[in-house]
C-alpha cells in the first residue's frame, strides 16, 4: 500500500474527448468491488497503460482511506487488479500496488486460455495491447458469455504509451512516474529493453509530465486483440470435444 502515502486522486489529470474529466467518467460507475485486468504481451509493456493502473488504484484507495493502516481496527488492502502475462512473466509490477504476487498471472498463448484466466478472476474492466484484431479466435460459447455478461468496459492501450485513435488522455504526476521507473529497473528484462522504455517514457513528456493514452472499446473488438494467434491448444480441444 505505498502508493496510498504519496499519490491522490487530483494527481491525474484526465480528458475524455479533449473535456476535462474525472475517472468515473472513463470509468463509469467506478466501485471497490472492481476487478480490472490488463493483458501484457511484451517485456514492461504495461508501463503504458501505468497511469489508468495508478489512477484507478488510487481511487480505490479513497474508498478506504480512514481505515488504512497496521493497527488494530485498521486494514490493509489492495485493488484487485490483475496483470495477464501472455507466453510468459513481461515484468514485476509491485511497485504499481499490484500485490500480492498471484495477481501477476502467466497464461498461455491461446485467446481461449486467455480468457478463461479473465474470467477466473471474475475481470470487470479489461485493457488490451493495441494491435490487429485477430481473425477467427476460438472460444467455448460458456467463456464468451461469462465474459460478456460480467465486464463493463474495455480500453486500448500501447506499451509505448499513445495510442492511434485515443479518446482518453491521462497525465500523471512526478511521484507516479517515480513508481512506474522503480518497477522498470528493477524487474527483470534485459538492458537493451530497460534502455528503450525509459526513452519511450522520456518522449511520452509534455511541460515535464507523462502523458498516455487510451482508447474505449468494445468487448466484441477487446476479445479479438488478446492475442494475434488463433492456435487452439490441447487442453482447449478437450473442453471442445466434451462440450
Amino acid at each position: 500500500m505505498h502508493t496510498t502515502k504519496d499519490l491522490k486522486s487530483s494527481d491525474f489529470k484526465i480528458k475524455l474527448k479533449h473535456q476535462v474529466a474525472q475517472l468515473e467518467d472513463i470509468v463509469p460507475h467506478f466501485n471497490q468491488f472492481d476487478r480490472i485486468g490488463i493483458i501484457v504481451r511484451q517485456p514492461g509493456g504495461a508501463i503504458g497503460a501505468s497511469a489508468f493502473l495508478l489512477s484507478t488504484i488510487t481511487r480505490f484507495y479513497d474508498f478506504f482511506r480512514p481505515q488504512l493502516e497496521n493497527g488494530v481496527g485498521q486494514i490493509r488492502i489492495y485493488p484487485d487488479m490483475f496483470v495477464f502475462h501472455v507466453g510468459q512473466k513481461q515484468m514485476n509490477h509491485y511497485w504499481l500496488d499490484i500485490w500480492p504476487p498471484h495477481k501477476e498471472v502467466v497464461v498461455e498463448d491461446e485467446p481461449e486460455q486467455i480468457l478463461q484466466a479473465v474470467n477466473d478472476r471474475g475481470i470487470t474492466r479489461l485493457l488490451v495491447e493495441e494491435m490487429p484484431l485477430c481473425v477467427n479466435p476460438v472460444f467455448l460459447p460458456e467463456t464468451m458469455t461469462s465474459a460478456k455478461n460480467r465486464i463493463i468496459s474495455a480500453y486500448v492501450y500501447s506499451s509505448s504509451g499513445r495510442v492511434k485513435g485515443a479518446n482518453i488522455n491521462i497525465t500523471s504526476c512526478e511521484m507516479a512516474e517515480k513508481y512506474v521507473l522503480k518497477s522498470l529497473i528493477e524487474s527483470d528484462v534485459s538492458l537493451d529493453i530497460k534502455d528503450e522504455l525509459l526513452q519511450k517514457r522520456q518522449q511520452l513528456k509534455e511541460g515535464g509530465a507523462v502523458k498516455e493514452t487510451y482508447r474505449t472499446t468494445t468487448f466484441q473488438e477487446a476479445i479479438h486483440m488478446l492475442t494475434p494467434s488463433t492456435k487452439v491448444s490441447a487442453l482447449t480441444k478437450q473442453y471442445i470435444s466434451l462440450s
